[in-house]
């Protein structure tokens, strides 16, 4: 039997951990009968997904960003179909960054109609823009999605969608542990670790890092053994790495995987940008306080369209602010520093903000099989299906 190649695209960091996990989870039902192209980061490489490009490239976030940026997105676009018309894929998985992969999405149906197209993470449309939903339905065939709140936009437009879950509500930390981290730093058990995490794209450590480190220089100031950790994106380690050289003050850099799970279990505190990384510290039971700052144009745009009160998804499941957040003239060094420090005095706030978050992490689904696996059955289950009648032919192994 022909193997199967499957083409998987991640323009950023969180979408290559999801296509790595995915990768993984089809090798272990189909062994050598698949193989795998596409455009991804070093988790995906790790899995055999060689990227004609560097995915950093893609990861842009505003408007004005978007507009400057988009040569360069045109560029990478004509890269990856290019890559397609090469390796002729029997089916490709586009995974999250929606302005980029739905762009794709058309261009691979323009360059072969017969190819299935999957797209891995929908648009928010149950937070903002829900036409999103009747574009989507349009260019592909199946929505693999990650929020129960998906669903019924998209039955409503006719789009087949399986709901997975949500892979960072899967991320374990029974094997972390925070003596390592606290080894690996200099700190004793009783010094208290305050955790900065501003975000995995280079528009994010230029935004908002400048008020993160404000904020961390306010707490040094008055709490001179404070430790200070920063468990840095791959896809932002470097320069992370250069901004903290300049800092007057003592900041360790994390980029050991191992190390990373360590530090969200040690920490007292974190200083979180909003993303996937709020949903896995809450797991690892870090209290934190969110902030976020996007572009002026932006922000106005999305504060106009956007239906929750909350952008962290754990206070949205809450409905209410069990994490605070900070969001663009509000993401501020004073008021983040302050909203720090009354958690790092005040053990019994840390420890029922911890409980809090907990509990909104079962609203959000935990608990369910491995997501990665739900979406390797779902792929299989969806080929299987093709095979008849489609462009697949002949049984799929493993389905």
């Amino acid at each position: 039997m022909t193997a199967l190649k499957i083409m998987l695209v991640a323009a950023e960091a969180s979408g290559d951990a999801l296509g790595a996990g995915l990768a993984k989870a089809m090798r272990a039902r189909l062994g050598d009968q698949v193989s795998f192209v596409g455009v991804g980061g070093a988790r995906m490489a790790a899995q055999g997904v060689q990227s004609p490009f560097d995915i950093t490239q893609l990861s842009i976030l505003g408007l004005l960003e978007g507009l400057k940026a988009y040569p360069r997105v045109v560029a990478r676009l004509k890269d990856t179909v290019a890559l397609a018309d090469r390796e002729k894929p029997d089916v490709a998985v586009l995974i999250d960054s929606w302005g980029f992969n739905i762009r794709l999405a058309r261009a691979l149906r323009k360059l072969d109609p017969g190819l299935p197209l999957v797209k891995y993470v929908a648009p928010q449309v149950w937070a903002y823009r829900p036409g999103r939903a009747k574009t989507l339905a349009a260019a592909v065939d199946l929505l693999l999605s990650i929020q129960p709140m998906d669903k019924p936009f998209f039955d409503a437009v006719d789009l087949p969608n399986v709901f997975v879950g949500n892979s960072a509500l899967a991320k374990r930390f029974d094997s972390a542990d925070p003596g390592r981290l606290r080894a690996a730093i200099g700190a004793s058990p009783d010094d208290q670790i305050l955790l900065v995490l501003p975000g995995s794209r280079p528009s994010e450590i230029e935004r908002i890092m400048p008020d993160f480190e404000d904020a961390v220089r306010r707490l040094k100031a008055d709490r001179p053994d404070l430790f200070v950790v920063i468990p840095a994106a791959y896809t932002v380690a470097e320069a992370v790495k250069a901004r903290v050289a300049g800092w007057p003050f003592r900041a360790h850099v994390i980029e050991d995987d191992r190390l990373k799970d360590d530090a969200f279990v040690a920490g007292d505190v974190a200083l979180a940008c909003s993303g996937t990384v709020t949903t896995e510290l809450a797991l690892a039971g870090c209290p934190m306080v969110v902030g976020y700052k996007t572009g002026a144009v932006t922000y106005a745009i999305l504060k106009r369209l956007m239906k929750p009160r909350w952008v962290t998804l754990f206070n949205i499941a809450a409905e209410r602010a069990v994490a605070p957040e900070f969001l663009q003239d509000a993401c501020e060094g004073e008021v983040l520093a302050k909203a720090i420090a009354e958690r790092l005095d005040d053990r019994a706030l840390r420890e029922r903000q911890a409980a809090e978050q907990d509990a909104a992490l079962d609203k959000m689904g935990r608990g369910m099989p491995d997501p990665s696996e739900a979406a390797a059955d779902a792929l299989l289950d969806f080929l299987s299906a093709r095979r008849p009648s489609g462009r697949l032919n002949g049984p799929i192994q493993g389905a």
